[in-house]
């Protein structure tokens, strides 16, 4: 490792959540899967997550058997684009699946150069949380662990304060994910980390509907305080250039001993466009397609097609992405990629 990954983490960091480039015949597009990448480094993202589920989880189908070539192209391709402007990005790649998948991907992952692994427990929706411990356990023996709570409308499941707790006892968690979109959840996954004492684990928000109100919060737990260092977001894979300066302002603010009102009106801005791109209004039935749209439209990628031909944007959805566009452009970087996409896109 050619960086120090619990300090890169925790130093929070803007990690897009890798989306699956595909032409209008659903063939995986390698050229602008390229060129999604080459952007992410060059807005100032601190790493990238693959094979999550922005860039969906059908790729693991042996009928499709795209969770291989993606994570190796994506690894490959920040390697070569960074490696003239030398700075720390951390490799995340999706593991699902029971043990014996999970820890197979765990393999492939680490052999391709990945730093750390981003636990799915969509597999284990029926088990009980001390077996669910045990899978976490082994999977962590083979790659640094990042947990992920998952919010239910999406396949997540319910985990007790008790499960977190024992969680931050895995010698090898270097983070947790925190997306249940629910806040009572949310302060069980800081509590519990608090109340361990791991000041080595990274705590980073996937809760689209409050990134920003989760960023700027204090939580205080077992005589510590601590803020959640940086997000692991499907959100920040759109307008990154943007997320990059926004992170880098919150930072600052979280600095000050007194926090500017206009934060609220901010973090309401992109919770209301986090709703166009994700489709709130369809239960996110089109988050995917929402993510391909804008991309789409800056010219990154070619459609908004994904392999499942039923997942596409919603009724309506198209119109109030182009009305939160035109409604928060200091959260649209348009002009960055348009000013570099010729670099990007063969």
């Amino acid at each position: 490792m050619s960086f120090e990954l619990r300090r890169h983490l925790r130093a929070g960091q803007v990690i897009p959540a890798l989306p699956l480039a595909l032409d209008r015949t659903r063939t995986w597009d390698e050229s602008r899967q390229r060129a999604v990448i080459r952007y992410y480094c060059d807005a100032g993202a601190g790493g990238l997550a693959v094979g999550v589920h922005s860039t969906q989880f059908a790729i693991r189908d042996p009928k499709i058997g795209l969770y291989e070539p993606v994570l190796k192209l994506a690894a490959e391709t920040t390697r070569t684009w960074l490696a003239p402007k030398s700075r720390d990005f951390v490799l995340i790649a999706g593991l699902c699946g029971r043990t014996a998948q999970a820890r197979r991907e765990a393999r492939l992952a680490t052999g391709l150069g990945y730093h750390a692994g981003l636990l799915s427990l969509g597999a284990w929706a029926g088990d009980p949380e001390d077996k669910i411990l045990a899978h976490c356990r082994a999977i962590a023996r083979e790659i640094p662990l990042i947990g992920f709570y998952l919010q239910n409308a999406v396949g997540g499941r319910v985990f007790s304060y008790r499960f977190w707790r024992s969680f931050t006892d895995i010698p090898q968690l270097v983070g947790i994910k925190i997306a249940p979109f629910n806040r009572y959840r949310t302060i069980d996954v800081v509590r519990a980390v608090l109340e361990s004492g791991r000041d080595d684990v990274a705590l980073y928000t996937g809760n689209d509907d409050n990134i920003i109100g989760d960023l700027l919060t204090p939580f205080t737990f077992g005589g510590r305080t601590r803020h959640i260092d940086g997000g692991l977001l499907g959100q920040w894979g759109v307008w990154t250039e943007r997320a990059v300066t926004l992170l880098a302002d919150i930072k600052r603010a979280r600095a000050k001993s007194s926090l500017a009102a206009a934060w609220w009106d901010r973090n309401a801005a992109l919770t209301d466009m986090n709703a166009a791109i994700f489709d709130a209004a369809h239960n996110f039935a089109g988050c995917l397609p929402g993510i391909h749209e804008v991309l789409r439209r800056q010219g990154l990628l070619r459609t908004t097609a994904c392999l499942n031909p039923h997942e596409t944007l919603s009724p309506g959805q198209s119109a109030e992405i182009t009305r939160v566009t035109r409604a928060y452009p200091w959260l649209v970087d348009d002009g960055f990629v348009a000013a570099n996409r010729s670099r990007w896109v063969e």
